[in-house]
């Protein structure tokens, strides 16, 4: 059906329509709400009397909706598009995130951006306000990550400009498993005294860190297959560079916290998701997915590299600034934007249709040599 309307308008560039509903993992929705919401939109953007397709999907991170349709109607006239997102699609979010009691875009905008890095030209070196900043952070990273160690910890904490350490071996803190955090700017070198964790109000003292590691190591594990289906499709292009592959993680809500020797080769990824607040080693994820797995499904690295799995001792800038972006292409993609609603070009063949496989656990089909018929 979908085909045949759009046939009737051959002069039509854009005749078909891909459009991807994303809700908050804590919108806890069946089947059938979704495709009552999908229904509801469709209708509020002025395509409810258009056949459409309806496809639930789990694979980045979140519950989405795909729905694909075609702007050509039954007598041959043609649905605009124009200015569609701001007019109707932003109108129809707002009114469905109240009818069904959703998270809402403008809500979980502001979640992302309510824990940022300590600005270390604004701390002064005093006590009272060193310890104010990091406390922030702790109040929101410590109990909030799935960690299962402190170089895990350390990745999220260096997002934000401040780093956990033991302290020198032969010192009370190292033997009585106490931690000393500190300030630090974005080249890892620390800024004022360092405070022990004991003076903070939840105590991330070592000892009490490492009670919570069995806890994260079964809570993050519902997130891992979602996080290695993210790197798999990032890493899709096998032209694509480990600039592009950090990139592109970004924007999907996952930080790739990079470690480099001093002759710039790299022998270490840390995974920081913070849409799910999980860590993960690359090498707890799977071989195709640490240092050297990595560098092999991009271009232009050496497969040589060395695999130990570490941290970067630079903090990366953190600034949360996933959002939908409004993208348009030269062939038939247009793109709707408001931060709940994303409309990309139609996509006729299932979406990440190998992800369900684990990358390691992917080969090649061996071709079958034909035999030919003798006469």
């Amino acid at each position: 059906m979908l085909l045949k309307l759009a046939e009737l308008r051959p002069d039509v560039k854009v005749n078909s329509v891909h459009i991807s509903l994303n809700f908050s993992p804590d919108d806890q929705l069946t089947d059938e709400k979704m495709k009552s919401i999908a229904i509801v939109y469709m209708d509020k953007i002025g395509f409810g009397n258009q056949p459409y397709l309806i496809y639930r999907h789990h694979d980045a991170g979140h519950d989405h909706l795909h729905i694909v349709t075609t702007n050509i109607e039954m007598d041959g006239n043609r649905i605009s598009l124009h200015n569609i997102g701001k007019l109707k699609s932003e109108p129809a979010r707002k009114a469905i995130e109240e009818k069904y009691n959703l998270v809402k875009a403008e809500d979980q905008k502001q979640a992302q951006f309510e824990l940022q890095p300590i600005d270390v030209s604004q701390v002064k070196y005093g006590e009272k306000e060193l310890r104010r900043s990091i406390a922030n952070v702790l109040g929101k990273v410590v109990n909030g990550y799935a960690y299962t160690s402190l170089s895990e910890l350390n990745a999220v904490l260096r997002l934000y400009n401040v780093e956990a350490t033991r302290g020198s071996e032969d010192s009370r803190t190292f033997k009585k498993k106490g931690l000393l955090l500190r300030v630090i700017d974005k080249d890892g070198n620390p800024i004022g005294v360092p405070l022990k964790a004991s003076l903070f109000h939840n105590k991330p003292t070592l000892v009490n860190l490492e009670k919570k590691y069995p806890i994260h190591e079964v809570k993050r594990m519902k997130h891992k297959q979602k996080l290695k289906n993210r790197i798999d499709f990032a890493l899709k292009n096998k032209a694509v560079s480990i600039e592009k592959f950090v990139e592109t993680m970004k924007s999907e809500g996952v930080h790739v916290v990079v470690r480099e020797n001093n002759e710039g080769i790299i022998y270490g990824l840390t995974y920081v998701d913070v849409r799910n607040r999980c860590v993960f080693n690359g090498s707890q994820l799977g071989k195709g997915y640490s240092a050297a797995g990595v560098l092999k499904r991009c271009e232009g690295f050496s497969q040589g590299q060395p695999t130990r799995e570490q941290l970067s001792d630079k903090p990366v800038d953190w600034n949360n600034d996933h959002h939908d972006e409004v993208t348009r292409a030269d062939e038939n993609l247009m793109s709707i934007t408001d931060g709940f609603i994303s409309l990309f070009e139609l996509i006729s063949r299932h979406e990440y249709s190998n992800q369900a496989v684990p990358y390691e656990l992917r080969k090649k089909k061996k071709r079958r040599r034909r035999r030919g018929i003798s006469r």
